[in-house]
């Protein structure tokens, strides 16, 4: 089991959904305000998508061995 890899697919998922499903919550929080001033809401959706979507791919491919994450 390659518990990096499962963590990267947990945070990618939940980047994602926040930005599809457009949480206040998620957008309102600290970090993100400072990408929603920079790109405007809209544009820091897309950019949540893209990073959870990369995270995502990463920690798959962490955890069926395709990238070595025991370092």
């Amino acid at each position: 089991m390659n518990l990096p890899g499962l963590f990267f697919i947990t945070v990618g998922l939940f980047a994602m959904a926040g930005a599809i499903f457009n949480w206040d919550w998620f957008m309102n929080s600290r970090k993100a305000r400072f990408m929603v001033r920079i790109l405007t809401r809209n544009g820091a959706r897309i950019f949540y998508s893209f990073l959870g979507l990369t995270l995502f791919i990463l920690g798959l491919l962490g955890t069926i061995g395709i990238i070595d994450m025991s370092n």
